[in-house]
């Protein structure tokens, strides 16, 4: 059976193998028996694997996006006694903003441009002069609505210093950027199925710090789904989720797995960084620019500033690339009218180049 391929260009969910899809047609199973839950122990341990070691590292699951992890993060580890500044520099960072209000937590929001690298002089100083000890740090790695990379190590490097705790919002760079947890002192990382690891969506995780995350487990419960140390300690002992998982889509992530291993990390963001050069390339040769200069760039997604030509529409482009095979995403950002073009997932330079030459037809039908 073959399923027909689109090509996703979207920031998430990324294009999958087939492999992948029908990793997903299983006999029915009652996710409590034995057999699921070493299913479950393999992804949490090869999961922690990519980016830390399984003795001080471990992988909290859960059903739900990467929002989910990212709020379960939040609500469960910062006390009514501690204050978490959060880096606010995209749709994301203002997304955790939006996560600490609704749960009343002690936050500062660091406002940073949406498109160059955060002022690391300026961090340190709020962090040394806050008036309230700052506990924790919150930073999204890759901005997903621009394609802006932040140096995670560096801000590691300042919470080290400082006795704080970092958080690290890893949903588009997990699986494609290199990441090694204790060297960057990051003690929290959210991220889910559905980028750079090329799953399904429907699952998000934890990987946490051990020691930090023990530390958590007297702190007044603010949710019940979302705990993330009942879900730790509930996971450690039986290898299940508390609540029913998505058992097909975990299915699905053992598989994405396995063919991340394969092909490795290092490979694998080659390849993205193959098919952006070959975007970029034709972009430039289009005459459209990108939102994000190249020095602060993840080269994973880029933020198309749209063109001023008459006849141009976004919602046109889209329908004559997806009538095609290729779907791309509005942006996400108030900064500059922008479309985004993401080149994560089972996609090749072949891909790429087809699409530049779709996007030559698109503009030459307007002109």
């Amino acid at each position: 059976m073959e399923v027909k391929r689109n090509i996703l260009l979207n920031p998430g969910p990324a294009t999958t193998t087939d492999s992948v899809k029908f990793a997903q047609v299983v006999p029915d199973i009652c996710p409590r028996e034995k057999e699921f839950g070493l299913i479950m122990e393999f992804i949490s341990k090869e999961l922690t694997n990519m980016v830390a070691s399984n003795d001080k590292y471990t992988t909290v699951l859960f059903g739900g996006s990467g929002t989910a992890s990212v709020e379960a993060i939040l609500s469960s580890v910062v006390d009514n006694n501690d204050t978490i500044l959060i880096i606010n520099n995209g749709a994301y960072g203002k997304r955790m903003c939006e996560i600490a209000e609704i749960y009343n937590l002690n936050y500062i929001e660091f406002k940073s441009s949406p498109i160059d690298a955060i002022d690391f002089v300026k961090l340190e100083e709020i962090i040394k002069h806050s008036k309230k000890k700052i506990t924790h740090l919150s930073v999204v790695h890759h901005e997903t609505s621009t394609g802006l990379l932040s140096d995670i190590k560096r801000i590691g490097e300042i919470c080290k210093k400082y006795g704080v705790e970092m958080i690290v919002d890893a949903m588009s760079s997990f699986a494609a950027i290199p990441i090694d947890m204790e060297e960057m002192n990051i003690k929290y990382l959210a991220s889910s199925a559905n980028k750079c690891i090329q799953g399904m969506a429907g699952i998000s995780f934890v990987i946490s710090n051990i020691d930090s995350l023990e530390k958590t487990k007297n702190i007044k419960a603010r949710n019940l789904y979302l705990n993330l140390y009942k879900q730790y300690d509930y996971f450690k002992n039986t290898y299940q989720m508390r609540f029913t998982p998505p058992v097909q889509v975990i299915y699905a992530l053992k598989q994405a797995i396995i063919e991340c291993n394969n092909e490795t990390i290092e490979k694998r963001y080659s390849r993205y960084k193959m098919c952006c050069n070959i975007l970029w390339d034709g972009l430039e040769k289009l005459g459209l620019n990108k939102l994000v200069d190249e020095k602060n760039h993840s080269m994973l997604i880029t933020s198309v500033i749209e063109p001023q030509i008459k006849g141009y529409s976004f919602e046109k482009m889209h329908k004559y690339l997806y009538d095609r095979g290729f779907t791309i995403y509005p942006g996400k950002i108030s900064l500059e009218n922008t479309f985004r073009i993401a080149n994560i997932g089972e996609i090749y330079p072949e891909d790429m180049e087809k699409f530049i030459k779709l996007l030559k037809e698109y503009f030459n039908t307007i002109v």
